[in-house]
C-alpha cells in the first residue's frame, strides 16, 4: 500500500485530504510544516509527498531536496501559479491548484505513483533492454522506451513510431480518439521526449472550466477586469511558458477563447483579459478531442483557421476494442496496481474473466476497464476474479473480429427450412445478410441472434452496417 506524506498547515484541508486518500486505500501521514515533517518522519521513505507551497517556516519546495528522489506534488492557489511553475523547475513532479476537485487529486496521485512504479523498468530498458521476468507492465514499458504506454498491437506500434518522430519538434499536435483512450498519456509522452521535458507541462480540460471563466483561466486577467477581479493573475498559457500546454477536449473551447488561442499560435504572444499590452510566450501546444473538429468548423462551431493551425500533426489513438490482446495486458497491469493498493498479491483473473475482458466492447475504453478492475479487486473474496465481479454486461459484448459468425454453419442446419450452407463463394457477411432476410419474418431478434451465434447488440450493429432494416411485424415484436 503506497505511503503518502501530507504537509499542510491548514488543519481542515489536511484532514479532508487525509480522509480522501485513506478512503482510496492509501496509507497517510501528515505534518503541519517542513520542520515538523523532519522531526517526525524519515521523509525519503515515503512513496509520495503532497505539500502546500506556502508553509510556516520553510516552503514546501524544501521537501524536494529532503525527499531524496521521492516525488513531491505541490498544492497552490491560482493566485500563486507562477510560483508553482517555478517549483516544478526546482524538481517538483507536478502541481495542483487549490481548491482542487477530489477526482483531480486522486488522478494526479495515481498518475505520479504509476510513473514512479514504472521508472525502474524504463531505467532497465535504457541500460540493457531487459525487464524483470514475468513483469508484463515492465516488459511493455521497456518495449516502448520512454513512452511508457502499455500495449504492443500494430496500431499502437505505429503510434509509438510517430510519437518518437514528432516529439523532438515544436510542431502543434492534435490527438484524436474516443473518451477514455488515454490521450493525456500520449501528450505526456510527447512532452517527456521533447527538448521541453524539464519545463512544465500544463494540462487543461477545456470542458471542466465554466465558459465564463475559461478566458481568464487560460490567458490571465488584470485587476478590475471584471467583477471579482481584485488582483491581477497569470493564466495557464503564461504558466506554460517554455514548456508544453495540453488542452484536452479543445472542441469545447468557446469561440472567443479560440480567437485568443489563435493569436498565441500565430504571434507567440498573449494579452491578459482587461490589458492593452501583450507579452511574448514560448509554448508548444498539444490538443486533444473526441469530436470531429473538421465538421465542427464546417458548421461554424469551431474556427477553421484554428483547426488548420492545430492539425499540423494529427495522431489517432485507437479505441480499446481495436487493440486486440492489449486489453488483457492492460487489465493485468491494472490488477497488479489495484492489488498492491489493497495489500493482496494472490489475485488473478479467472478464465471467464479473461474472456469477458477480451470480448467486451469497452465503450468507455481504458478508463472503463480500470474502473472495472478496481471494482473486482475490492469485491473479490477469493484469489480468482470471476467475470461477474467486473460489473460489465457480458451479454452485450461483441465478439472478436475474427470470430463473428463462428456458429453460422450450426445456424444453417438448425434453422427451420434452411438449406443454404456457407460456401467458398459466399462470404460470411453475405451469408449473414441472406440468413437475416430469409428468417426475420418468422423469428424474433433474440432468436435470430441465437441462431447466428452472436449477441443482439452485435446483430443490431451488423444490420446498421449492412443496411438491413428491421421488419415491423408481429414475429419480430418483442416487449
Amino acid at each position: 500500500m503506497p505511503h503518502i506524506l501530507i504537509v499542510e498547515d491548514e488543519t481542515i484541508i489536511r484532514s479532508a485530504l487525509r480522509r480522501l486518500l485513506e478512503r482510496n486505500q492509501y496509507q497517510v501521514s501528515e505534518a503541519g510544516s517542513v520542520q515538523e515533517a523532519q522531526e517526525r518522519f524519515s521523509i525519503a521513505t515515503f512513496d509520495l509527498i503532497v505539500s502546500d507551497l506556502r508553509l510556516p517556516g520553510a516552503p514546501g519546495t524544501e521537501l524536494i531536496k529532503l525527499g531524496q528522489g521521492t516525488p513531491v506534488l505541490i498544492m497552490t492557489s491560482y493566485a500563486s501559479l507562477r510560483s508553482a511553475v517555478d517549483s516544478m523547475k526546482m524538481g517538483a513532479v507536478d502541481y495542483i491548484a487549490k481548491p482542487f476537485d477530489h477526482d483531480e487529486m486522486l488522478q494526479a496521485v495515481a498518475r505520479i505513483l504509476r510513473d514512479r512504479q514504472n521508472a525502474p523498468a524504463v531505467a532497465t530498458e535504457r541500460g540493457n533492454g531487459k525487464a524483470a521476468p514475468g513483469d508484463k507492465a515492465a516488459t511493455s514499458t521497456a518495449a516502448n522506451g520512454e513512452i511508457g504506454i502499455i500495449g504492443s498491437c500494430p496500431p499502437m506500434q505505429d503510434l509509438y513510431g510517430k510519437i518518437r518522430k514528432v516529439a523532438p519538434t515544436d510542431s502543434n499536435v492534435l490527438i484524436q480518439g474516443e473518451s477514455g483512450t488515454g490521450k493525456e498519456l500520449v501528450a505526456r509522452a510527447l512532452h517527456n521526449l521533447s527538448r521541453r521535458a524539464k519545463a512544465p507541462m500544463i494540462s487543461v480540460n477545456c470542458a471542466a472550466i465554466p465558459e465564463t471563466l475559461i478566458e481568464s483561466e487560460l490567458f490571465g486577467h488584470e485587476k478590475g477586469a471584471f467583477t471579482g477581479a481584485s488582483a491581477g493573475r497569470a493564466g495557464l498559457v503564461e504558466a506554460a511558458d517554455g514548456g508544453t500546454l495540453f488542452l484536452d477536449e479543445i472542441g469545447e473551447l468557446p469561440l472567443e477563447a479560440q480567437a485568443r488561442l489563435l493569436r498565441v499560435l500565430q504571434e507567440g504572444e498573449i494579452r491578459r483579459v482587461g490589458s492593452v499590452q501583450s507579452q511574448k510566450v514560448d509554448v508548444r501546444l498539444i490538443a486533444a478531442t473526441h469530436r470531429d473538429l473538421k465538421n465542427l468548423a464546417k458548421v461554424g462551431q469551431f474556427r477553421e483557421d484554428l483547426y488548420y493551425r492545430l492539425h499540423v500533426i494529427a495522431l489517432k489513438l485507437p479505441a480499446l476494442r481495436e487493440r486486440g490482446t492489449d486489453v488483457n495486458e492492460i487489465a493485468n497491469a491494472f490488477l497488479a496496481r489495484q492489488s498492491a493498493r489493497v495489500g493482496r498479491n494472490d489475485l488473478r483473473f479467472g478464465h471467464d474473466a479473461e474472456q469477458a475482458i477480451r470480448h467486451y466492447s469497452w465503450p468507455g475504453n481504458v478508463r472503463e476497464l480500470e474502473n472495472a478492475v478496481e471494482r473486482a479487486v475490492i469485491l473479490c473474496e477469493s484469489p480468482e476474479i470471476s467475470a461477474d465481479l467486473l460489473g460489465i454486461d457480458i451479454e452485450l459484448s461483441d465478439l472478436e473480429d475474427d470470430e463473428p459468425f463462428a456458429s453460422l454453419s450450426g445456424a444453417s442446419s438448425s434453422a427451420n427450412n434452411t438449406s443454404h450452407e456457407p460456401t467458398e463463394d459466399l462470404s460470411l457477411e453475405d451469408y449473414f445478410q441472406h440468413f437475416v432476410l430469409e428468417h426475420q419474418d418468422h423469428m424474433t431478434e433474440t432468436e435470430l441472434a441465437r441462431k447466428l451465434g452472436v449477441s443482439r447488440k452485435c446483430l443490431w450493429e451488423r444490420r446498421q452496417r449492412l443496411g438491413i432494416p428491421r421488419r415491423k411485424s408481429g414475429a419480430t415484436s418483442e416487449g
